[in-house]
């Protein structure tokens, strides 16, 4: 039974609305990892800049920490209810929270009160994100045809990289206008201002998408889990699935990808002692430079299999990155631009050929009853715990030993080990019809 749209100007009508709302989504999420530094004088005591980037930096890892705990609630929403209205929620709850986050007091004006709004706001927006994700890529994935899966669940997986260049625009454009010590003080805001004109609009146009045909005819049919946490987790062979993805590629991912994408901007600024505006501006460059990336490994995982090019990005991260990281310091000073956006490009790369075909593998993992609720645990546990708080761990263990590169001992070790444990014990699921 076909799970298509009768024409592919359907397919990508819904790949569009899926992804615009998912790509504000990781908009409203990324603005608080890349306004760190800045944020971290207004939360918190500002006698120790490490300390106070340390716990703003802790603040940022709590999201990705709630991130499982949002995927379990609109996961097991998302097999209940429907794909469609989990949508709605997430959004709102994200987009509300961002806005709060603008009008927040500061330290000086308010105290603990202030962090501890920060660190209630950062859950919330946690909790959204958790169950985002694996709506959209379950959407996307039930509308599309088994032998192009990786392909158009691709372009989805671009949505991270475009809210990622949406932040950094919106905030870069910001600190131009106001100038640098405007945006300290208090345009920094902005951008989390900005994010009630984009949920609005994204919240128009999910409400016009229609529910997943195939959850609509295993809804008709009486097909659906009565309980799809108990399903994904307690039965065997579901839960033996479960850990595999997330040891044997997410973890991977998680690391390849934070490192390439957050941890480089604050090593570059930290200890290489670039200034904000060139960093950013390196990075808003590089992050355009990939995009096609996301697709073409998507596409290339259509005709080799997900595994060998999702394990790939996994091997270079662990066996590159330190060398990678010395160049960055090297040509850093004197500044050498093409030289820095290289490198800052190939280690993105990395976490390009990770993610870009993500999706499919996932969804072709588990049947349509649990589909929401089993691929999303994996999914933010991976991504929540190891990836997010890379950045944190990394940073941590610079301090500690005062070695500039100690942080990448973390994500190597992890990237290897996940590689490892994908290269033996995970199956291929290229082509898996997913009506079942």
């Amino acid at each position: 039974m076909p799970a298509t749209p009768s024409t592919p100007k359907g397919l990508w009508k819904i790949i569009a609305a899926a992804s615009a709302g998912t790509m504000i989504e990781w908009y409203d999420f990324f603005v608080f990892g890349l306004l760190a530094t800045v944020m971290a004088a207004h939360f918190f005591p500002a006698q120790n800049e490490t300390a106070a980037l340390l716990n703003q930096l802790g603040v940022f890892a709590t999201g990705f920490i709630v991130r499982p705990f949002g995927a379990l609630v609109f996961g097991r929403l998302g097999d209940l209810v429907g794909r469609k209205y989990t949508f709605l929620v997430t959004l709102v709850l994200m987009g509300g929270s961002t806005f709060a986050i603008g009008l927040l007091p500061t330290y000086r004006q308010a105290g603990l009160l202030a962090p501890a709004l920060l660190i209630l706001l950062r859950l919330i927006q946690g909790l959204s994100i958790g169950g985002e994700y694996g709506g959209a890529a379950t959407y996307v994935a039930e509308h599309t045809p088994d032998a192009r899966r990786g392909f158009y669940t691709g372009v989805l997986q671009t949505t991270a990289t475009l809210g990622l260049i949406a932040a950094l625009v919106v905030m870069l454009v910001t600190r131009n206008l106001l100038g640098k010590s405007a945006f300290e003080a208090w345009g920094w805001r902005v951008p989390f201002l900005v994010s009630a004109v984009l949920v609005v609009l994204s919240y128009w146009i999910r409400r016009r998408m229609d529910e997943s045909p195939l959850f609509a005819r295993a809804k008709a049919a009486g097909q659906l889990s009565e309980n799809p946490l108990v399903e994904s987790f307690l039965q065997p062979g579901h839960r033996r699935k479960v850990l595999l993805a997330m040891f044997g590629f997410i973890a991977g991912h998680a690391v390849v990808w934070y490192v390439g994408h957050f941890y480089a901007t604050l090593f570059l600024q930290r200890t290489a002692r670039l200034d904000f505006v060139t960093v950013n501006s390196l990075f808003t460059w590089a992050l355009v430079a990939t995009l096609p990336l996301y697709i073409f490994f998507g596409w290339l995982s259509d005709r080799i299999g997900r595994k060998p090019v999702v394990l790939a990005g996994s091997f270079l991260g662990a066996v590159a990155f330190y060398p990678i990281y010395l160049g960055l310091a090297h040509y850093a000073a004197p500044v050498n631009k093409p030289a820095l956006f290289a490198l800052i490009l190939l280690q993105m790369s990395f976490g390009t050929m990770t993610y870009g075909p993500m999706a499919a593998w996932l969804v072709e993992m588990f049947p349509t009853r649990i589909r929401y609720t089993a691929l999303s645990l994996p999914y933010h546990l991976g991504i929540g715990v190891l990836g997010g708080c890379t950045p944190f761990v990394a940073t941590k263990l610079v301090a500690l030993t005062n070695n500039p590169y100690a942080g990448l001992a973390y994500p190597i070790a992890v990237a290897a080990l996940s590689f490892l444990i994908g290269l033996f014990f995970l199956q291929e699921e290229h082509g898996t019809a997913l009506d079942r």
